[in-house]
């Protein structure tokens, strides 16, 4: 099931607050940051005085092309074509006879954000469904992220916890067990130039995933030179594994071999394998599914090794 209602929003690139600071050179001018979109034409406005058409425009203090007319009477211009990561600075416009400083502009480039791309799993089945997204590309400005959700699309928008302010992944932990109406996960990405939101929509049942098992240990067993004892912890993250079983599949193979083998699934967190060589080193994962088969297997447990008995 994927469907997504994505609505975007950009804003105007030379629009941005400026408030009255005093330059480098004591002279007051005002001071802002603008935000332009890579490949566009960004205008970059400044007040001119009295009498004056044109002011001397400086990016990091060199001087640059002078303005365009003033707009207006009381405006003059700076326009930069095709706008690219090379453009970014410190602009400053000023008089033309005296320097003086009339107004500051810090140019950051960049682009709006795109639609998240969003996974969510319930890694702690019953209790919890963890989502996590990422953009597309990188915008290269702040972008932060609102996390929300639905039970149903009509049902009261819910806060999907972030641990940090616009973090790129939130918690859900008040699910409802075998509802069929989906719920409906909205991330919206919002940085300087614009907001895009994605809608998420999904079963609970049907994101269930599980962490990969723990404490994966393999042993030889004294006398048996073609054995070896597997053992396993469920992961920690699964709340409840006696009410909640998961089953299991094997994954093994014999150093130098050029295949592994499969097996399983099985339901208990041990395991003896048989018929392999002797003195050979073999090497094992274990990835855990929920018993009753919803949802996917876990990623492969980290790799272990272990050789069976060998007489002394």
């Amino acid at each position: 099931m994927k469907w997504m209602v994505i609505v975007a929003l950009v804003l105007p690139a030379w629009s941005a607050p400026c408030s009255g600071t005093a330059g480098s050179d004591g002279e007051e001018g005002l001071s802002c940051v603008q935000h332009g979109a890579l490949g566009t034409e960004l205008l970059l406005r400044c007040d001119a005085p009295a009498g004056a058409a044109r002011v001397e425009w400086r990016v990091n203090g060199t001087t640059v092309a002078a303005a365009e007319d003033a707009v207006g009477g009381d405006q003059a211009q700076l326009w930069l074509r095709n706008a690219s990561l090379a453009q970014e600075g410190e602009y400053s416009c000023h008089h033309p006879g005296t320097g003086k400083t009339l107004r500051r502009i810090r140019l950051r480039v960049g682009s709006p954000p795109e639609k998240p791309a969003i996974e969510c799993w319930a890694v702690s089945y019953p209790q919890t469904v963890n989502c996590t997204w990422k953009l597309e590309s990188e915008p290269r400005l702040e972008t932060y992220f609102i996390s929300t959700y639905r039970h149903g699309m009509g049902a009261k928008e819910n806060e999907c916890v972030q641990p940090g302010a616009g973090a790129s992944s939130c918690s859900i932990s008040d699910i409802q067990m075998f509802s069929i109406t989906p719920y409906v996960l909205n991330v919206t990405a919002v940085n300087p130039l614009g907001a895009t939101m994605n809608l998420f929509p999904f079963v609970v049942e049907q994101i269930i995933r599980p962490d990969p098992p723990e404490d994966l240990r393999v042993s030889p067993i004294p006398g048996a030179s073609k054995k070896l004892l597997l053992e396993w912890q469920p992961p920690s993250s699964w709340p409840f594994p006696q009410y909640f079983p998961l089953k299991y599949l094997i994954r093994y193979a014999r150093e130098g071999a050029n295949s592994n083998r499969t097996i399983g699934p099985y339901e208990q967190t041990s395991f003896t394998l048989t018929g392999i060589r002797p003195r050979a080193i073999h090497h094992v994962q274990v990835a855990a599914k929920d018993f009753m088969d919803y949802g996917d297997y876990s990623a492969w447990s980290p790799l272990v090794s272990g050789t069976p008995w060998t007489q002394p």
